[in-house]
């Protein structure tokens, strides 16, 4: 079958969902393929967590927080660490996007309906100079529904377009190749997959029932990264994070498979900075899995004991939430593919929260009732059940037991009784001044002095084996798959451009297939709350971009 359209969207996630928005928008007609069912629709972006980053905003402001353009554009090129020819279009979207998470950002989603939590979040915290990785200030902004939440408005204005016959979703369309004319993107060709009723994010059926063309004057690729793909990841990995795990869980469904940015190449599209990746060190095995291999990340506070495989610490500043890929970089010089949490129940309930939409239904679900819960004594519900069913979890009333539970665990006998208590007794001498050398406990401290931190985030400074804050608790912690930051090379209308520099006539990319703007506008880091933020950007330029390209 042969259909025809103005634009066409292949991927029908946030990045592509924005995109086919902004088209419709336009006046142009839009057909979006997606490869999974329509149980899947909105993509990987539906498990998140919502962050958002926004730099000045009125929530900062209520919390006495000063932020500003300046602040995060040296944040961000201190993380990012652009040093490549490539880079000349990545650090022209990352200053485009900073000026956007300023600006137009908020008002924008605002207009839409998407509201925010009134504490705003501090990820990767840094712990190194005001010139190096990090962010100086809290800019984690939580929407208000989560991950859904933030597809919410899209999903709606798609749909509005689809009743009002703009646009047409064409769900299990894998396309398999792209159309060329004389150098021009004409179009996409691939196959339809057999009908699939597997729940969302499980993975479907590849068994192909038919075949399908559709012709257009301009393509959209939004079909995300190669996270999904352990193959792919390994194959990317750089030599600067040592060598790849042989053990990773995956952050991401299985069809996050990175086949379209091979596709687009093969058309003439150019790939640059494939080394550049964003894997977590937090990862826990998920108790009640959806896709094969399903990790949930811990979104940790700054108290809990961070313990190779061996029981030693990590080095300065590589604490919970700091520097992620510092931490990967040093964890992979141990020779093991785990590392540890140490902690106890008082920082469990305060400090241990844990990433995507799923595992706060709280603030998934908009109710003020259950979110009042988190300030009462006790973990969240879902962490209390990983506690409880997580294989990756130990429980124990004193050290001994603890190292035995978590040499159970690993499999091994790493872990002494010995030597975790030298390590553990150490720190806790350290919680007898306001003061003392250990800067983790020196950092924790000055968290408490920022007042969300305070309320909802970090614990009261106190021994972890203070016989008020017990059980002990371990965490065995897996590297977790999640982004790609590299990808098709973009101008800032978000034209996918080849080898020689020109645009390739007809095709744009978006999202995550894109680095989320300009072949990987996070540089070598992320700030974190920037990924949601690069769909929504680099989906509404490439939108916009193809329509205004449309004859």
């Amino acid at each position: 079958m042969t259909r025809t359209a103005d634009v066409v969207v292949v991927g029908a996630g946030l990045a592509g969902l924005v995109a086919a928005a902004e088209a419709a928008d336009a006046g142009r007609s839009v057909t979006v393929l997606d490869q999974e069912p329509v149980q899947s629709f909105g993509g990987q972006a539906y498990w998140s967590f919502g962050g958002l980053f926004l730099v000045d905003s009125p929530e900062q402001r209520r919390l006495g927080i000063r932020d500003s353009v300046d602040l995060a554009w040296q944040d961000w090129t201190g993380s990012a660490g652009f040093d490549r020819a490539e880079d000349f279009w990545p650090r022209r979207w990352a200053r485009a996007y900073v000026d956007f998470a300023a600006g137009e950002k908020r008002p924008w989603l605002h207009g839409m309906g998407v509201r925010f939590f009134p504490v705003v979040g501090w990820a990767e915290r840094g712990g190194y100079t005001a010139q190096g990785h990090g962010n100086s200030v809290p800019r984690f902004h939580i929407t208000w529904g989560t991950g859904p939440g933030i597809l919410e408005p899209f999903v709606r204005r798609v749909l509005d377009h689809v009743h009002a016959g703009r646009v047409q979703v064409l769900f299990r369309h894998r396309v398999d190749g792209l159309t060329v004319q004389d150098g021009v993107v004409t179009g996409v060709q691939g196959a339809v997959l057999a009908p699939s009723d597997v729940t969302r994010g499980a993975s479907s059926s590849r068994e192909v029932v038919g075949g399908f063309t559709v012709d257009a004057q301009a393509v959209v690729v939004a079909s995300g990264g190669i996270g999904g793909d352990h193959d792919l990841v390994r194959a990317a990995w750089p030599a600067r994070l040592g060598t790849p795990p042989e053990h990773m869980i995956t952050g991401v469904p299985a069809s996050v498979d990175g086949r379209m940015i091979g596709i687009s190449q093969q058309a003439g599209a150019r790939l640059v900075n494939a080394d550049r990746m964003w894997h977590y060190v937090e990862g826990i095995k998920n108790w009640d899995p959806v896709w094969p291999g399903h990790g949930i990340r811990i979104l940790p506070g700054p108290s809990s004991l961070w313990l190779e495989a061996t029981g030693a610490r990590l080095p300065v500043p590589l604490f919970p939430g700091f520097d992620t890929l510092g931490t990967l970089a040093h964890l992979r010089t141990t020779g093991y593919d785990h590392s540890w949490f140490v902690l106890n129940q008082a920082i469990i309930e305060k400090e241990l929260a844990l990433s995507g939409s799923e595992q706060n239904p709280d603030l998934t679900g908009r109710s003020v009732r259950q979110l009042l819960g988190r300030l009462t004594k006790g973990a969240t519900p879902p962490v209390e059940a990983f506690k409880e069913k997580g294989e990756d979890f130990v429980v124990a009333s004193t050290l001994g037991e603890l190292a035995t539970g978590m040499n159970r665990v690993a499999g091994n006998d790493l872990i002494t009784e010995t030597g975790l208590r030298e390590v553990v007794e150490a720190r806790d001498r350290e919680m007898a001044n306001p003061f003392g050398k250990d800067l983790q406990v020196t950092a924790l401290r000055a968290a408490r002095a920022y007042l969300g931190d305070r309320l909802i985030r970090v614990a009261t400074p106190r021994a972890l084996l203070d016989e008020r804050d017990g059980p002990l608790v371990a965490v065995r912690l897996h590297v977790i798959t999640r982004k790609t930051l590299g990808g098709l090379e973009t101008d800032l209308d978000a034209r996918v451009l080849g080898a020689d520099g020109a645009a390739v006539p007809g095709l744009y990319a978006a999202g995550e297939a894109a680095g989320f703007g300009g072949g990987g506008m996070h540089g070598y880091r992320s700030l974190e709350g920037t990924f949601l933020g690069g769909c929504l950007f680099s989906g509404r330029a490439a939108g916009r971009s193809a329509a205004a390209a449309v004859g």
